[in-house]
Parts: structure tokens; sequence; C-alpha cells
């Protein structure tokens, strides 16, 4: 297996060149027209290129290469993926959500713009992100582009992404339990983390029973992932971050950290990346990748 150095190096060269590709396919699937719209596509691209980890892209190509899918298609849903989350954290920033300033270490899309054109872009991306994947070019098989748009549709609404959200909301003047923190915490952020690699299985044809192990490992990093950003916002630097930290405190939700301590939720973010490897077991070196991003996760420091 390729872990260690060789894994880190492998991980670090496909970082890279997924935000490369990313960029790339966003850079042309939204050239910025010649009439009254062109603020707005300005806006979309400001938000879409050049910022973020990938981390979504990069577990949906990783699952889809696993299984043998055209790059070129794999691309196509990975933007779609991630136009999701793009829209997503555009809306958490407003004033009337988040209220944030600093997006992946610069202004935020309403002060970059305006709150009109923020707006208007999120609702863009949400709905290029369907425009993508319902088209010819994603896949040939209506079956699969059919199924993708059901898998995303359903990971950013209100039985996901949104409803997780609106919970986080809630918590802001609710005491939530563990169990609670938990179960928003599937929706907001292991939605569509989960989707990711779903999408990529689905891209490979593979049928929904033999999915299981890869959901299962969805769910842990998922997990795992926001416990890593808990203990970030709880310990972090911003300028590292290139977001705002100590955000949770300040609004007085209950976090994994607070509930569990520092010590003990870096605990469980380990035991939920080897958990996580562990249901990689049936695969070989084709996995490794896979393995490499959920170490990464609790690695980060951003």
């Amino acid at each position: 297996m390729g872990e260690g150095a060789s894994g880190d190096s492998r991980l670090k060269e496909a970082l890279v060149a997924i935000a490369g590709e990313v960029d790339g396919a966003f850079d042309a699937l939204l050239p910025v027209p010649d009439d009254a719209r062109a603020r707005l596509y300005e806006a979309m691209r400001y938000a879409a290129i050049g910022g973020g980890k990938r981390l979504r892209p990069l577990l949906l190509t990783a699952v889809a290469g696993m299984y043998g899918v055209q790059r070129e298609a794999a691309i196509r849903a990975a933007i779609a993926l991630e136009s999701i989350h793009v829209y997503s954290l555009i809306h958490d920033d407003l004033p009337c959500m988040d209220d944030d300033a600093l997006r992946h270490g610069k202004p935020t899309l309403h002060l970059a713009f305006d709150e009109s054109a923020a707006v208007l872009a999120g609702d863009s991306l949400h709905d290029f992100a369907f425009e993508v994947l319902s088209d010819p070019a994603t896949s040939a098989d209506p079956f699969t582009r059919i199924e993708l748009v059901r898998v995303l549709a359903t990971s950013s609404g209100a039985e996901g992404m949104a409803g997780g959200q609106m919970m986080d909301l809630v918590a802001e003047t609710s005491e939530f339990d563990l169990h609670t923190i938990t179960r928003l915490q599937q929706l907001k952020t292991g939605a569509l983390l989960g989707a990711a690699v779903e999408m990529g299985a689905i891209l490979g044809h593979v049928p929904p029973e033999g999915r299981t192990h890869l959901r299962s490992y969805a769910r842990d990093i998922g997990l795992a992932f926001q416990i890593a950003d808990d203990l970030i916002d709880h310990e972090g630097d911003a300028e590292v971050a290139g977001k705002a930290v100590g955000k949770d405190a300040d609004a007085g939700k209950a976090t994994f950290v607070s509930l569990m301590g520092a010590e003990r939720a870096r605990d469980q973010a380990r035991m939920l990346v080897e958990q996580a490897v562990g249901h990689l077991s049936g695969h070989g070196e084709e996995a490794d990748l896979l393995r490499s991003v959920a170490r990464y996760i609790v690695e980060r420091d951003h």
C-alpha cells in the first residue's frame, strides 16, 4: 500500500491537479457575456475559481477513477458538486446567515460585490450544477444522469446540507446534545462529502448494494472533517485558515469540541479516520488516494 511519504506526495499532487482542473473547467464553462449579465457571471467566477481545498471534487474523481470512469466525465460531475458547495458558502456568508467577511483568504462575495449579486450568484451556481449534470456530455446514459441529479439534489436540500444549515442556525438559541450535533453535521457537512463518493460510484455503474462500504467511508470522514473544523475554529489561526475562527464559541453554539473537549474530540476524529480506512479493506492500491484523503482530513490546518 502507498502509505507514508509516498502517499502524502501523491495526495499533494492530486490536490494540485484537481484544483487546476476545476478552475479550468469553471473558466471554460462560465465565460462572461458581453451584456448586462456580466456582473453576475463575474460574481460566480469570483466565488468558484481559485479557492478552497477542492476536497469534494477530489473524492468524486478518486472514486470514479477506481472504476475506470473517463476523467472528463468525472470532472464535469465534480464541477456540478462543487457548484453546490460554492453556492452554499456564498449564502452562508451573507449577513442574514453567518455574516462572514473572509472566505478562502479573500473578502466574501457580498463584500467584494454586493448582497444582491451574491444571492443571484448563489442561485445561479445552484442551477448551473444541474445544468451540467443533466447534459449528455456528463454521461451518455440518461439513467446515470438522473441518478446523479437525484443524489445531488437530495444531498443539498432539506434532507441534506440545507437542513443541516437550518439546524445550525437553531443551535445558536438551543441546547444541542452530542447526538443532535452529530445529526446536524451529518447533514450540513457530511451530505455533500457523501454525495461526492456516491456520484463517483454512480459514474462507475456500481449498483447501490455495491456502494455500502463507500457510504460508510464517506460517513466517517464526514464526521472527522467536521471535528477537525471545530478544532480549527477552537484553536486555529484565522490567517492560516483563510476564514474567521472562534465563531462558534462567540455564538454560544455547541460543537464537538465544546461537548467533548479538544483532546477527546481529536482522538474521536483519528478513530473515525482509521474506521474509514478500514471500510476500504476490500480494495487494493487503487484506493490509496482515498486512504490518504481520510488521513489528510484530521491533519489539515484549514
